[in-house]
């Protein structure tokens, strides 16, 4: 739970130093599901197990333990990292820390979604960045 603490404040310190760029926040649980939120007048609050984002549409909770990640967007629905230093669509590979390629998926939500908690390499062929999965 702690570490889920520290991941959404630091989430927060990002989106005000590069989030004004993406009109959108991405929602991902456990199960796949995704749900778009607009940034404007956007606040995080974590209460207890639970999340609670509040933007100019409303109020939407999510359970912290349910959530598998949070992403910016700049359309609502591709997802991509606050670096964007990677398409969000095109085929990535990934390899863990040691430099172990771990396989290739067809574009970086893909492999977010497959992979397990931890640390990663990702690229495109061209481009690489490290994605952190929790």
């Amino acid at each position: 739970m702690k570490k889920i603490c520290v991941f959404i404040v630091t989430l927060c310190c990002a989106m005000t130093v590069g989030a004004y760029e993406y009109p959108y926040l991405v929602f991902t649980n456990t199960s796949g599901t995704t749900t778009v939120l607009g940034v404007s007048n956007l606040t995080l609050t974590v209460s207890g197990a639970q999340l609670q984002v509040t933007n100019a549409d409303g109020t939407t909770q999510f359970t912290l333990t349910d959530l598998r990640n949070m992403q910016f967007s700049t359309d609502g629905d591709t997802i991509t990292s606050i670096e964007h230093v990677l398409d969000a669509t095109k085929a990535v590979m990934v390899y863990s820390m040691t430099g172990i390629q771990l396989g290739s998926f067809d574009s970086l939500l893909h492999a977010a979604r497959s992979l397990g908690r931890g640390v990663y390499v990702v690229t495109d062929g061209t481009n690489a960045q490290t994605v952190v999965v929790r």
